[in-house]
């Protein structure tokens, strides 16, 4: 009895190690590594579509707020004014009007 049931977890680990070997050179094969880049790709691709849905979804809001402070005659709160009005920022300060054409 005790070596049938040696037997059968000898049979048991074979199988695993036999199964894990197989699954290890199938990833080796040029098959293996072109899926393997597929789904890395295809992780890359979801990643960005992600990415560009949340600044559409962001730009949406912000636009949504400009809207809505436009129709109370409201002034929006631009947190870049002022760096747009100074004058060391922007093109002023980096091409002085004498070397304009």
């Amino acid at each position: 009895m005790r070596r049938l049931l040696w037997l059968g977890v000898g049979l048991a680990v074979g199988a695993l190690v036999v199964r894990k070997m197989t699954r290890t050179a199938q990833a080796c094969t040029p098959g293996g590594i072109a899926h393997s880049l597929t789904e890395s790709a295809g992780g890359l691709v979801e990643s960005l579509r992600s990415f560009v849905d949340d600044v559409r979804e962001g730009m949406a809001e912000r636009e949504q707020q400009i809207h809505e402070a436009f129709a109370q005659g409201v002034a929006y709160d631009d947190q870049f004014a002022e760096l747009r009005e100074d004058p060391r920022i922007g093109d002023r300060e980096i091409f002085p009007e004498e070397h304009q054409r």
